[in-house]
């Protein structure tokens, strides 16, 4: 589920056909939900069954936008038409700033019978539609670690306190944590004024705003 912070509505995620026939579970993007700026969707993919993913993503395009696709267990081989290929293990992610246009391919596949992970899409400005594609893979060592008794915050994008991570990307100003909270503990984070953000759960159970 998500919880939007500044009104925090809870958006359950909603099943989607996606690929070729891959089932992955949408909360921006969704009826519920069909934006929220600059966010433009949300795909979480789960599953402990090795038949539900065997088909992929097949070649599409993208175009306008930026893919952040970050997998916590299992692996999604790919490549694309500008010549990059590679296989996004556990902890590791993909930025990919489509821009002018991509055309790519992504074939999860489970480890240890497990496959999870995100795709974010992230609107690019108008000044920026056009720009030239750009892309980078990085390993799960890249992202830096804030761990305290309360919850251990990985920093995929942009910064936590004096933190920074690998992706810090000026057209966008998006931030991202993948943040593990303590049974009992809280986790407590200011955002900036008019800040478009939101929360989601997708393990455990926990109390927003007390």
């Amino acid at each position: 589920m998500d919880a939007i912070m500044n009104s925090s509505p809870i958006i359950p995620a909603v099943a989607v056909p996606e690929g070729a026939g891959v089932t992955v579970y949408r909360t921006i993007g969704s009826p519920a939900l069909r934006d929220h700026d600059p966010f433009l969707l949300l795909d979480h993919i789960s599953s402990n069954n090795p038949d539900d993913y065997s088909a992929g993503f097949p070649l599409h395009p993208h175009r306008g936008f930026v893919t952040f696709t970050y997998i916590i267990d299992g692996h999604m081989v790919h490549q694309d038409d500008m010549g990059n290929s590679g296989d996004l293990g556990p902890g590791s992610a993909q930025w990919m700033k489509a821009a002018s246009g991509v055309i790519h391919s992504e074939m999860p596949q489970q480890e240890n019978g497990l496959l999870r992970g995100f795709q974010l899409w992230i609107n690019l400005p108008a000044a920026n539609k056009m720009d030239h594609p750009e892309y980078q893979e990085y390993s799960a060592e890249a992202f830096p670690i804030v761990e305290t008794p309360d919850y251990t915050l990985k920093v995929l994008i942009g910064r936590f306190a004096d933190t920074h991570a690998p992706i810090m990307d000026n057209s966008t100003d998006v931030t991202y944590f993948d943040v593990h909270v303590q049974p009992g503990k809280h986790f407590q984070h200011r955002l900036p004024a008019g800040n478009n953000s939101l929360l989601y759960v997708f393990e455990g159970s926990g109390q927003f705003n007390a």
